[in-house]
Formats: structure tokens, C-alpha cells, sequence
């Protein structure tokens, strides 16, 4: 098990950590253990499948916040080839909330963006958890233009809790530059595939996930409020989160449901942290075909398709 537990997962880790004392032990003695050992892994199993089976939207935004769950850096790393991260939004600074750049994607050139939490105290202080600042927005915006200038795909990655809402990120504009973000994005004559690898709260997601193909991994969460923020707005108690998970709908599956998202990307049983590298590989799967289907349209139609795509959700059907 990686990382601290959850808490519905402590029955499971106690279980695993029996079985490895068990191992431990009977390699130590030269004990043969096999049999208790099969006994034990066949009971972990069997509540493994139970626990993760079964997830309440709640527990899955737990999941999607896990501190070794694999970030938008780690996805790079095993979905491209070359990557080269690019800085800067020529107008304030570098944001180290959101990474971009240029990178190959089975030997193409694409412009790769998305948000990054850190893996430790002091890289999530660095990274600000994540959470973007107007320049990092505007960066993102920079090279997704650049991208259109030179017909280059565009892929990005949503993990984040939100837009920093500090002082200093109202005062340079955040407002303005989530809208403009989403504007840019809407109207990109690229091929555009994003993808939910985690939280994606607030205007900071929306911002990077105006797409033709959205995809959104089993675990990952999607919304345009955090159910602790959902939670105070409605009940003014923010304890109250788990109701506010469940009445959001923010889950892959919902969402495919309701076609906001066009993939639910499975993962691992137990989480993306639990098997990273086979994560990778799914993820870079899903990206291929998504993008192969879509750069078959010529702009004008992968336009209006998308605009189509986005007409489509919120309708109210009456009754």
C-alpha cells in the first residue's frame, strides 16, 4: 500500500501487513507458510474487490486527492517521448501550478499542458498544491496558440482543486483569465484531448478542459465546485462534504452518463497509485485513439463539432 491509508482502506492494509509479517516470518524461520499465506491473500483479495467495488463518490474524491497518486509530470513522463517544458506567460512570470511544453506522441509532435500538484510538503508549497495563478492560465494559453500556429495537437492534463483565489492572483486577473482560457480553447483549429487524472475542482479545471474528446480516469473527480465548497455554500457546514459528493454527480461514471466526459478510463483496483506504470499505459492508449478519431475532421468540422459537444450539455429536456 503507498502512502498514508485511507480510512475505509485500513481494513485491507492491516490485512496486507499481516501477510507480509507472515512472509517475513516463516522466510526468517524456515517455516513453510504457504498455506496460511494463500488463505490470508485469498481473504484480501475478496475485500480488496469489496471495498473497492463499491466506492461512494466521496471515497473516489478521496482517491483522486491520494498523496501518491501519479501527476500530470508523471503522465508526461510515461505517455511522451522528448518532452520539453517551456516557461513563462511573457506578461508576469512562471507559475510552477501549470507545466507545458512541446513533447512527441508516437513520434508527433504535440503541445502538451496541465496542472501539477507536488509529491511533498515543500514541491506542493513550490506548486502552490497545484493550484493555478492567472500567469499559469495565460501560459497555458501561449502555448496552446502556439500550437495552432504550427498545427501541432494539443493534450492537457486537469489535477487540481482550483484557481488560487489569493490577493494577488484577483488582482492580476484570475476571472479574466479562466474565461479566456475556456474562449481560446473553444475555438483552438487543433485537434484538442484532455484528460481528468484527478481533482478537478473549479474554474482552474474548466480552464484547461474545453475539448473535443474529454476523458476522465475511474477515480478521478470532475466539478465545478469542491463538495467541501458545495458543502458550505448549502448547508453552511463544510462537514458535510460526503452529501455534497454524492448530490454533484462528479464522478467519471456520472459524467459519462450525463456526456460531459466521452471516456471513463479504468484503473487499477484500489487507485492509479497502486500500479502507475499500467496506468501509463492506458492513458496513453485512450489519448491515441481518441485523438486518431477526431484528426480524421477537417477544422471546420472539428469545430462545429466541437461547439455541437458543448450545446449539448445543460439541456433541459422538460416535463
Amino acid at each position: 500500500m503507498a502512502g498514508t491509508p485511507l480510512d475505509f482502506e485500513k481494513p485491507l492494509v492491516e490485512l496486507e501487513n499481516k501477510i507480509m509479517e507472515l512472509k517475513n516470518f516463516g522466510k526468517e524461520k524456515g517455516l513453510d507458510l504457504g498455506d496460511e499465506i494463500a488463505t490470508l491473500e485469498k481473504k484480501s483479495r475478496e475485500l480488496k474487490q469489496s471495498i473497492f467495488g463499491n466506492l461512494t463518490p466521496w471515497q473516489r474524491a478521496l482517491i483522486a486527492r491520494h498523496s501518491e497518486r501519479p501527476t500530470s509530470l508523471d503522465y508526461i513522463g510515461m505517455v511522451f517521448d522528448d518532452f520539453l517544458e517551456l516557461h513563462g506567460d511573457r506578461s508576469f512570470g512562471d507559475d510552477a501550478a501549470v507545466v507545458g511544453g512541446l513533447a512527441l506522441f508516437h513520434g508527433m509532435p504535440v503541445t502538451v499542458v496541465g496542472h501539477v500538484r507536488g509529491k511533498d510538503t515543500k514541491d506542493n508549497i513550490a506548486r502552490n498544491f497545484g493550484m493555478p495563478h492567472p500567469e499559469g492560465l495565460r501560459k497555458a494559453m501561449r502555448l496552446m496558440q502556439q500550437a495552432e500556429k504550427f498545427s501541432r495537437p494539443v493534450i492537457s492534463f486537469i489535477d487540481t482543486q482550483g484557481a488560487y483565489c489569493g490577493i494577488g492572483a484577483e488582482e492580476r486577473g484570475q476571472g479574466e483569465a479562466i474565461a479566456h482560457c475556456l474562449y481560446v480553447m473553444s475555438g483552438l483549429r487543433v485537434p484538442v484531448v484532455s484528460v481528468v487524472v484527478g481533482e478537478g475542482g473549479s474554474g482552474g479545471a474548466l480552464a484547461l478542459g474545453v475539448a473535443d474528446r474529454l476523458l476522465m480516469l475511474e477515480n478521478a473527480i470532475f466539478s465545478v465546485c469542491s463538495p467541501e465548497a458545495c458543502a458550505s455554500i448549502l448547508w453552511k457546514d463544510g462537514t458535510k462534504a460526503a452529501a455534497a459528493a454524492q448530490s454533484l454527480r462528479l464522478t467519471a461514471k456520472d459524467l459519462v452518463g450525463l456526456q460531459v466526459v466521452d471516456e471513463l478510463v479504468p484503473e487499477p483496483l484500489g487507485g492509479a497509485h497502486r500500479d502507475p506504470e499500467k496506468m501509463g499505459r492506458d492513458v496513453k492508449k485512450a489519448i491515441m485513439e481518441h485523438l486518431e478519431a477526431i484528426q480524421g475532421f477537417d477544422i471546420e468540422t472539428l469545430l462545429e463539432n466541437r461547439y455541437q459537444k458543448y450545446r449539448r450539455i445543460g439541456v433541459y429536456l422538460g416535463g
